[in-house]
C-alpha cells in the first residue's frame, strides 16, 4: 500500500469515508457494509480493517463494472460475493 493511503487510515471517520467515496466511488452505506463484514469476520482492530478496506477496494477497482460517475457497481448480492472471495483468498493483510 502506498504511503499516502497508509497515512489515510488514521483520518477521522468522516474524512476516511469521503476518501473511499472520492477514490473508489463507494458511499457511506457500502463502506459501513464492508466495515461490518470485516469486523464480523474477525478484524476487530480499526486500523487493520481500514487497511483491508482499502486493499479490498483497490483489488476490485478495475475488475468491477462501473456505474455513472465512476462508482463501483456490485449488483444484487455482489458485494457479499466479492467480500467472500477476497476473504477466502487470504488477501487480508492480517494473515487470517
Amino acid at each position: 500500500m502506498n504511503k499516502v493511503l497508509e497515512r489515510s487510515i488514521h483520518l477521522p471517520d468522516l474524512m476516511f469515508v469521503n476518501l473511499c467515496d472520492s477514490q473508489y466511488g463507494i458511499n457511506r452505506g457500502v463502506y459501513n457494509t464492508i466495515d461490518a463484514w470485516l469486523y464480523k469476520h474477525g478484524l476487530t482492530d480499526i486500523l487493520e480493517r481500514r487497511r483491508n478496506i482499502l486493499s479490498f477496494l483497490e483489488s476490485i477497482k478495475f475488475k468491477s463494472e462501473t456505474a455513472e460517475k465512476g462508482r463501483l457497481k456490485f449488483g444484487p448480492g455482489g458485494l457479499s460475493i466479492k467480500l467472500q472471495n477476497y476473504f477466502s483468498k487470504d488477501y487480508l493483510e492480517t494473515g487470517t
